[in-house]
């Protein structure tokens, strides 16, 4: 196995190397690269929340990609005017979707943090990048919801202002944004409003997907980020003891772990769009959704969620479920599925990145 997470740690390498275009764009996955499955769905896209993942992973591997990054943020379509980021863009900073995925901010001004927490003076020359996109979340905030429909990481539903509800994993990036920009900036505006979000947060005795005048409680496995990398509660918080132990009750099979209950997704196209004039894939093809598979970077996810615990032993279980399926190969897909018919997107840059993390924490890396 030594050998294998070797040979992982350099695959994953030429992944972060390969999804850091020359342009700052951090996509998802170079779905241009020769070994990317031509069944699995088109993921030249830049999510911020794929690239935040990416620029923890990279800055560990000293890997240099962020500061182009940051530039490639301040072109993106929108953002001058309201400091936020959206759903997806394609590489040339265009909007591929206009939902309003409230984490997305909050993952920026995480990765800025995250890069110079130990070098804060040179954040200096992303002044603006980060004072704008922290003034754009609280502007969008009213005391315990935002002003405006938000939809959740993994863009299948919604949160309404006259509902006031507030997705879990979304509301915790951007807590942990605002007070990360605090950090760089000290600024007591920001301070406030991470602090009636954590309030908000804090509400329930468990957590759960999504809460307000109406709750969404079903288990999602984002939950794991309230621990790491968020640090909203302890791992033997007994709210987030109870929220795992749900988790593996009802979204984890023989250690994989799944996004949640009943979650048909699995990225597998029927037909391939053709290029139109800006080089990106028209989708004009129909998602499969037979079913999912677990997801390698949810379990690195519990892998972090157990050491936290310093509970190794647990840990090395889901750690060693995605290496012992992927069975010698050397990219770590979006998926793992039971059956031999299903294609997903291979390889994952939020997935090598994960890895890598877990890797680390671990002492492998």
């Amino acid at each position: 196995m030594d050998s294998q997470i070797q040979g992982l740690i350099d695959s994953s390498k030429k992944i972060i190397k390969d999804c850091s275009l020359k342009n700052g764009a951090i996509v998802a996955a170079n779905s241009s690269k020769p070994y990317f499955p031509k069944e699995a769905k088109y993921y030249r896209f830049v999510w911020p929340r794929d690239a935040m993942y990416t620029g923890i992973a990279a800055n560990i591997l000293k890997i240099n990609v962020h500061e182009k990054f940051f530039k490639w943020c301040m072109k993106a379509e929108g953002w001058s005017r309201t400091g936020l980021f959206y759903e997806k863009y394609f590489i040339n900073g265009k909007k591929a979707l206009h939902h309003f995925q409230p984490d997305q901010t909050g993952s920026v001004l995480i990765t800025i943090f995250d890069y110079y927490k130990n070098n804060k003076k040179s954040y200096r020359k992303f002044d603006k990048l980060i004072k704008k996109s922290a003034n754009g979340l609280c502007k969008v905030w009213d005391k315990d919801h935002f002003n405006l429909v938000a939809q959740d990481l993994w863009e299948e539903r919604l949160c309404f202002p006259d509902l006031k509800e507030n997705f879990t994993y979304s509301l915790t990036v951007c807590c942990k944004g605002l007070l990360c920009a605090n950090e760089l900036i000290p600024n007591k505006k920001w301070v406030k409003t991470a602090k009636e979000m954590k309030a908000v947060l804090l509400r329930n005795k468990r957590f759960f997907r999504s809460f307000g005048k109406l709750n969404d409680e079903r288990i999602d496995a984002s939950l794991l980020g309230l621990v790491w990398p968020f640090e909203l509660v302890k791992a033997n918080d007994k709210r987030m003891v109870r929220t795992v132990k749900i988790i593996e009750e009802k979204i984890v099979k023989n250690f994989g772990v799944y996004r949640y209950e009943n979650d048909d997704y699995d990225g597998w196209m029927y037909k391939k769009g053709k290029q139109n004039k800006r080089f990106e894939v028209l989708q004009k093809g129909f998602h499969r959704k037979k079913g999912a598979g677990y997801w390698p970077l949810l379990n690195f996810w519990m892998t972090i969620y157990y050491l936290e615990k310093k509970n190794r032993g647990k840990a090395l279980k889901y750690y060693k479920k995605v290496l012992n399926d992927l069975k010698g190969r050397k990219f770590i897909p979006e998926q793992i599925f039971d059956n031999k018919i299903q294609v997903s997107v291979s390889p994952l840059c939020w997935s090598h990145s994960m890895f890598l993390i877990a890797s680390k924490k671990l002492g492998y890396l």
